[in-house]
């Protein structure tokens, strides 16, 4: 197998991984919304709390993963090529 192929095929798994826990977080956390009604944080309902905090957390979390995950990829890259 050739390092460019590998290296899209890591590259590749790891943003269908990624965009699939995006989707999954996303969908979950609207379609539960409705049954964390009852519970209250200072006042506001735990399902707000989760659509516009955390969620938006979740996200970032997606975001930071895959930059160190290509990061590390692209040293590998760079490295197995020079040699």
């Amino acid at each position: 197998m050739d390092k460019r192929e590998r290296y899209w095929r890591r590259t590749r798994r790891m943003t269908a991984i990624l965009l699939s826990l995006w989707g999954l977080l996303t969908f979950c956390i609207v379609f539960f919304a409705r049954d964390l009604d009852g519970l209250f944080i200072f006042g506001w309902p735990l399902n707000f709390y989760l659509a516009a905090q955390g969620a938006s957390l979740a996200y970032l979390a997606i975001i930071a993963a895959y930059g160190l995950y290509m990061r590390r990829a692209d040293r590998d890259y760079a490295a197995e090529a020079e040699s």
